[in-house]
């Protein structure tokens, strides 16, 4: 009786096991190690490969496939026993990174075009139009159509172990979210909660609305016995109603034995709804034409009828389990609804809401038909909105007569720019701005807003037509003023910590729009002209009139529009080219504005013969290639003088750089842009102006 025995690796491990002859012996090679038999007569050499062509076959079959989950992704409390395949496939392809599909089907209204897909799933939307034969990125998708989506595949390393999987981004928008609904209802069963559970640091009974969220969707790369039998990627479809593993297979043009080794399956075993299951495919997938409706699910006590001469497989509908996947599901669905109502119960005695709703009109408030006059005891004015009437409540009414008087009947003397006068009310100064049309939206967002950076709205007056809001005024005017006006007659210019301070202002003003207030905002018309500065120089974010709101039922904030408004140089390319609304929109404006207080330069430049040069552009030139240190040196606001560290503003232009990127995934949130700049800014207020000068006169005495 021989035994093997291991030997060291001197010949290369590969992923199916192998035999070896080598002189008299025979070495049998797995994935981890060689094995060796003692020396061998000629006719057990003869013999004995054949012995072991059924270990063989179950030494490469267990190495090659991936286990099918069989429904334990709806046992969220509990980690899988087999392997933890929940959290993952196995990282045991030839290759750690490869191109990979998964298909996701359409959902209305919100993710039914390539951008919204995209969005969701942290992939490219053009790829996806272009893959699935779209005329363009926001063309509307049949409902419940099969999507091909490219992602990229990698292994992932964790404390958890090993997995292949494809990365996307997900904010909580509802307070009744869990990782159960997010990963089996948004996410259509391209991941699990257990992987969610095991790759997020939030406890599930801490998720709360804002929260961010990997998410890790299944993906996986072919191995080498699956790259021998011709496949070139793995496709990860989610189980529907009614299929068979020969209709997958005809689905996808793919060969129905691979599906089952590739997934660990027999032609016996059951798959159920909502579950995902690998398709080895030998050519890159493309748009899949099916009928728009499919048909109905037998009754349960029907049983589905076969043609004669189809396979065994066939016969393997997803009716079996459809039973007890609907009873688990049940189950967990009530006790995820009782969890959520005791938790918003709780929640709603406990906790003090962040900001409060418009208020209501009083009940014996009747309706005014425009230009109508309201008399009360100190105060007349016009009501021509009820949206404006609704204000009274908690904006002080100003008489028209009042205003005239404060701004100097709005003499030419007393405008600010534009539409908007400085008035005088009782030694205290304010900004009148006078608008036309309704403004109730505006009104009724700044008058439940308290934050020192976003500009206060005190009063409004409504007359003939026209619309008065009274605004806090802002003593040094607005950012652009500082950076690209003359009419600024002096030599003062804006120092290091004052524009830092203003970038981490603004940065501040915006997240809490993005994420404490109720319902959350996007302000979509940033720019340096509406960021104004008071008489310490501490910014506060003006003009209202183009916010949205980001509504919760739309996941992840996303909203389109036809309607695109806004000023070059500030509009983010998705935006521009397909109406893409998100709050990654006020992300790249305040990019733009980090580039405009480093350099001095304007947001588009259209000096050059060429024509316009967009700023946002330039500064990947500046931190790319050789010279880095030069180039931002140039780039630098030269009203700045030496006077400025000079790492400090290099960090500043990567913050700036990564906000202004065209892919809107590789952006960050306003939080971590505010994390980053509150760094910078803590290291500029220690930063002593001597400090460069000494650093730059002892590298002078050096050379």
């Amino acid at each position: 009786m021989h035994n093997w025995v291991p030997v060291p690796k001197t010949l290369p491990i590969k992923n199916t096991p192998f035999l070896i002859s080598s002189g008299s012996y025979l070495h049998l090679r797995t994935k981890n190690q060689i094995f060796s038999m003692a020396k061998l007569k000629p006719w057990q050499k003869f013999y004995f490969p054949f012995l072991l062509l059924p270990l063989l076959f179950l030494l490469g079959f267990t190495q090659a496939q991936q286990g099918y989950v069989n429904n334990q992704q709806l046992d969220c409390e509990n980690p899988s026993k087999d392997n933890n395949i929940t959290r993952g496939y196995s990282c045991n392809g030839e290759r750690r990174s490869c191109q990979s599909y998964i298909i996701f089907r359409s959902e209305p209204p919100y993710y039914n075009t390539a951008v919204s897909i995209a969005y969701l799933l942290g992939a490219q939307a053009t790829q996806i139009s272009s893959i699935n034969n779209l005329s363009a990125d926001i063309t509307a998708i049949t409902p419940k159509s099969m999507v091909v989506v490219p992602v990229n595949c990698s292994c992932f390393s964790g404390s958890s172990g090993s997995y292949y999987q494809h990365n996307a981004s997900y904010s909580i928008k509802f307070p009744s979210e869990t990782y159960f609904s997010i990963s089996n209802d948004t996410y259509q069963g391209l991941t699990t909660c257990q992987a969610m559970k095991a790759q997020n640091p939030i406890d599930y009974r801490e998720l709360k609305v804002g929260d961010e969220l990997v998410v890790p969707i299944r993906c996986a790369c072919p191995t080498l016995r699956q790259i021998q039998a011709g496949a070139k990627y793995l496709l990860s479809y989610i189980v529907a109603w009614g299929d068979s593993y020969s209709s997958i297979a005809k689905t996808f043009g793919a060969d129905e034995k691979s599906i089952l080794d590739a997934n660990e399956l027999s032609e016996d075993d059951i798959i159920f709804p909502f579950t995902p299951l690998l398709v080895p495919l030998s050519n890159e997938p493309t748009n899949i034409e099916l009928p728009q409706t499919s048909p109905p699910p037998a009754p349960a006590t029907q049983i589905p009828t076969v043609p004669v001469g189809e396979s065994k497989s066939s016969k393997k509908w997803v009716f079996i389990g459809v039973g007890i996947g609907v009873g688990s599901l049940l189950l967990l669905g009530l006790a995820g609804f009782l969890f959520c109502f005791y938790r918003r119960q709780r929640q709603t005695h406990e906790a003090r809401p962040i900001a409060s709703p418009p208020p209501k009109p009083p009940s014996n408030l009747k309706p005014f038909p425009d230009s109508a006059n309201y008399t009360g005891n100190s105060w007349s004015v016009s009501i021509s909105s009820q949206g404006v009437r609704y204000a009274i409540e908690s904006l002080t009414p100003y008489k028209y007569e009042d205003l005239k008087a404060a701004t100097g009947n709005f003499s030419e003397s007393n405008r600010i720019k534009g539409s908007v006068f400085r008035g005088s009310f009782q030694g205290d100064d304010a900004a009148v701005k006078v608008m036309k049309g309704d403004v109730s939206s505006e009104i009724n967002l700044l008058k439940k807003i308290n934050h020192t950076n976003i500009i206060r709205l005190s009063g409004f007056c409504v007359h003939e037509g026209n619309t008065y809001l009274v605004y806090e005024y802002a003593d040094k005017g607005s950012v652009s003023d500082w950076l690209h006006s003359n009419k600024l007659q002096t030599s003062y210019t804006l120092s290091w910590k004052q524009r830092v301070q203003i970038a981490y202002d603004i940065a501040d003003a915006l997240n809490y729009l993005h994420n404490y207030i109720n319902p959350p905002h996007i302000h979509k018309n940033l720019k340096t002209s509406n960021i104004l500065l008071d008489v310490n120089f501490r910014a506060k974010v003006a003009n209202f009139g183009l916010a949205r709101t980001i509504e919760h039922n739309n996941e992840g904030g996303m909203q389109l529009t036809r309607h695109v408004v806004g000023t070059q140089g500030y509009m983010a390319p998705e935006y521009i080219e397909n109406g893409v609304i998100t709050p990654k929109l006020d992300v790249f404006a305040l990019g733009v504005i980090i580039l405009e207080l480093l350099s001095g330069k304007k947001a588009a430049n259209g000096e050059k013969n060429e024509g316009e040069e967009l700023l946002s552009a330039s500064i990947k030139g500046v931190l790319e290639g050789d010279n880095v240190r030069e180039k931002l040196k140039d780039f630098i606001d030269p009203s700045l003088r030496p006077e400025y560290p000079l790492d400090l503003a290099f960090s500043m232009a990567q913050l700036a750089k990564i906000c202004v990127a065209h892919d809107i995934n590789a952006r960050p949130s306003m939080s971590e842009v505010l994390v980053t700049l509150s760094k910078i800014l803590s290291s500029s207020l220690d930063w002593d102006p001597s400090d460069e000068f000494q650093r730059s006169t002892s590298l002078s005495s050096a050379r």
